[in-house]
């Protein structure tokens, strides 16, 4: 039993030697920790719009009826915007009965009939149409407008180099006002990203946003394609976001 122990604790203080080892190199080194962070301002390529048809009938099927004729006419319209049905997304449809008031003889009085759905423009010149053709076959909602790009991937790596040279900027300056340099990179952590979209489905939650991380302190614009006849400002711009916590050993 006492050989078992003993071989256990020679398991544990190998184990622990090189985390102690690595603790009294970090404590031994002189280091300075930085934060870096940057925003770059994306044109959106991608364009999805939420709609919501509400109608009421003292019968639930006429509320029904009218609600589909309402979302037929719209579907009609889309198409003939030369949008693909898969960009169309319907949701589940919801039924509300109103009462008369809020007593024990309170009866039905109507149905509210609710519906949503989604259309997802790849050309953003048709985004007015789109929104004029819905409202004109009875529409009655706008629920969001959501700018998105679909080469995030490729904006969130320009972010976090951008995030990378803005921390080693600031570590130059502060240590060259204190006679010193920086010497090699002995940690890096990333923070959160920003530009993401989440879809919350629901009449009541229909939100597009995105989380986004305000602080900065480089912000560049992505340029845009040559010759658009688009103003981007119009439509705005996506920021997409990056933050990283730098730590360089200090040199003299």
């Amino acid at each position: 039993m006492k050989i078992k122990l003993y071989a256990l604790y020679l398991m544990l203080m190998i184990a622990i030697q090189p985390v102690a080892a690595a603790l009294s190199f970090d404590q031994a080194t002189p280091a300075i920790t930085v934060s870096g962070e940057a925003v770059v301002m994306v044109e959106p390529d991608e364009i999805l719009v939420a709609f919501g048809i509400e109608t009421w009938n003292e019968e639930i099927l006429q509320a029904k009826s009218l609600n589909q004729e309402i979302l037929g006419k719209a579907l009609e319209s889309i198409r003939g915007l030369g949008v693909p049905g898969e960009r169309v997304r319907t949701e589940q449809i919801q039924i509300q009965p109103q009462y008369s008031d809020r007593g024990a003889n309170r009866r039905i009085e109507g149905y509210f009939v609710r519906n949503s759905f989604t259309v997802t423009l790849s050309d953003p010149l048709r985004l007015e149409a789109l929104m004029t053709g819905a409202l004109q076959a009875g529409v009655n909602h706008l629920h969001g407008v959501d700018f998105r790009t679909s080469e995030l991937k490729k904006h969130r790596e320009k972010a976090r180099e951008l995030a990378l040279q803005a921390a080693r900027e600031k570590a130059v300056k502060m240590t060259g006002a204190l006679g010193q340099s920086i010497g090699p990179v002995l940690r890096i952590n990333e923070g959160f990203n920003g530009a993401h979209w989440t879809h919350f489905s629901g009449w009541s939650n229909w939100r597009y946003g995105r989380s986004q991380l305000l602080s900065q302190n480089v912000i560049q614009n992505a340029p845009g394609e040559s010759g658009s006849s688009l103003d981007s400002a119009a439509l705005g711009k996506i920021s997409v976001s990056a933050s990283v916590n730098v730590v360089f050993a200090l040199e003299r």
